[in-house]
C-alpha cells in the first residue's frame, strides 16, 4: 500500500482547489493589474523625460523605506481602510454607498466636539464615547438614503450624492457658526491629550486607529460569514426578489446595512479627527470618501481584501509625495498612474456588479 503516494495526491487535489478558489484568481489578477498599471506608469514617466529608476527607487524607498516612510504610508491608509470597509460591506447587500465622503465629515465633526463636553470623564471613556458618536452620527447619515430605497426605491446613490453636499456644507456651518476655534481660521478646538487616540509608533501619527479597522473588518467579515444577519444581507445583495420569497424582511437588511456602513464610514472621519488632526478642519479630506469606492470593488467579496487595498493606496500616496520631493516628478504624474491602478483592477469588478443587478432586475421585473 503506498502511503506516500495517498498522501500526495491528496495534498496535491488540496492544492489545487485552493489556487481554483474565485479569491485567489481575483489575488492573481489584482496582483497583475497593478504591475501593468505600474509599467504603463514607467512608459508615461520615460516619455515625460524623467528617470523611471529613480522614480519607482522614491516611490518605494517614500512607502516603505524606513519607520517613517512606512509609519507615513499607515496614515493615509487608515481612512481609507475604513471607507473602503464601509462600501464593500454595502456591496455585500448589493447597495452602492457612494455616501462615505458625507459620512466622514459627520463622524469627524462628532468625534472632535463630543470629547469636549466630556473633560470630566476618565480618558478612556472619552475616548470610548467620542468614537461612538462618529459612528453614530455615520450611521443616521446612512440610514437616511437606506430608508428611502426600502421605503420607495429612491436609488441610493442618487440620494448619497446629495447627503454628501448636505454634509460637508452641513459641518462646514455648524464649525463656523457654533464650534469655531478663535483664531483666523475656521476650525474647531483642538482635543486636549485625554480625549486623542493614543499613538501606537512613538513621534507619528500612527494611531490607535488602525488597530480598530483591522478590528472592524474582522468583526464585520464574522458578521457576513457566521449570523442569520449576514447571510441574509447577502441574500438580498445576491437577489432580493428570492430573498424576499424566502421570507427575508429585504427593507430593513436594506435598512440595516446602510447604517452599519454608514457608521464605519462616520469611525473613518472619527480616526481622523482624534488620531491625525486632533481636530476638525472644515474639507479636510482629500477625497477618502471617494477613493474607497476604488478600494471596495478591488476588495471584491472579501472583506479581508479591504486591508491589502487600503495599504496599496495609501503607498502610492506617501510614494508619490516622496517622488514629487526627490525625483521631481509632477504629482499628476502619480495621480495618472493610481488612475491606471483603479481602471486595470476594477473596471471588471465594477461591470460585473452592474451587470448582475441589471440581471437581478430583469428577473424581478419577469416575476411581476
Amino acid at each position: 500500500m503506498d502511503i506516500s503516494g495517498d498522501a500526495s495526491n491528496k495534498l496535491s487535489k488540496k492544492n489545487a482547489e485552493w489556487f481554483a478558489r474565485p479569491g485567489f484568481a481575483r489575488f492573481v489578477y489584482s496582483a497583475a493589474a497593478v504591475v501593468l498599471a505600474l509599467l504603463i506608469g514607467a512608459v508615461l514617466i520615460g516619455v515625460s523625460g524623467y528617470s523611471v529608476k529613480e522614480a519607482y527607487y522614491n516611490l518605494f524607498m517614500g512607502a516603505f523605506g524606513g519607520v517613517y516612510s512606512l509609519a507615513t504610508t499607515i496614515v493615509m491608509a487608515t481612512p481609507l481602510l475604513f471607507t473602503g470597509l464601509a462600501v464593500a460591506f454595502a456591496f455585500q447587500c448589493g447597495l452602492f454607498n457612494v455616501g462615505a465622503e458625507g459620512q466622514l465629515y459627520v463622524g469627524a465633526l462628532a468625534s472632535a466636539v463630543v470629547p469636549l463636553a466630556l473633560e470630566g470623564l476618565p480618558p478612556v471613556l472619552r475616548v470610548i464615547i467620542a468614537l461612538l458618536a462618529g459612528a453614530g452620527a455615520g450611521a443616521a447619515f446612512g440610514f437616511l438614503p437606506g430608508y428611502l430605497k426600502a421605503k420607495i426605491g429612491a436609488h441610493e446613490v442618487i440620494t448619497t450624492i446629495m447627503l454628501n453636499y448636505i454634509a460637508t456644507l452641513l459641518t462646514t456651518f455648524l464649525v463656523k457658526t457654533y464650534f469655531r476655534d478663535p483664531g483666523p481660521v475656521d476650525q474647531t478646538v483642538l482635543l486636549p491629550l485625554g480625549s486623542r487616540l493614543p499613538e501606537i509608533i512613538p513621534g507619528t501619527r500612527v494611531s490607535l486607529g488602525i488597530v480598530i479597522g483591522i478590528l472592524a473588518v474582522a468583526l464585520l467579515n464574522y458578521v457576513i460569514r457566521r449570523t442569520v444577519l449576514g447571510y441574509e444581507i447577502q441574500a438580498v445583495g445576491q437577489n432580493p426578489h428570492a430573498a424576499e420569497y424566502g421570507g427575508v424582511n429585504v427593507r430593513a437588511r436594506m435598512v440595516q446595512a446602510m447604517m452599519i456602513s454608514g457608521a464605519v464610514a462616520g469611525l473613518a472621519g472619527s480616526v481622523e479627527a482624534m488620531g491625525t488632526l486632533y481636530r476638525f478642519i472644515p474639507y479636510f479630506s482629500p477625497g477618502y470618501g471617494f477613493t474607497g469606492m476604488a478600494i471596495a470593488v478591488i476588495a471584491g467579496e472579501s472583506l479581508w481584501a479591504v486591508i491589502p487595498a487600503a495599504i496599496l493606496f495609501g503607498a502610492l500616496q506617501s510614494g508619490g509625495q516622496s517622488m514629487q520631493l526627490f525625483a521631481g516628478i509632477p504629482m499628476e504624474l502619480m495621480t495618472m498612474v493610481q488612475g491606471l491602478v483603479i481602471l486595470f483592477v476594477a473596471a471588471p469588478g465594477m461591470a460585473e456588479m452592474i451587470f448582475r443587478r441589471k440581471s437581478c432586475g430583469k428577473e424581478g421585473g419577469g416575476r411581476a
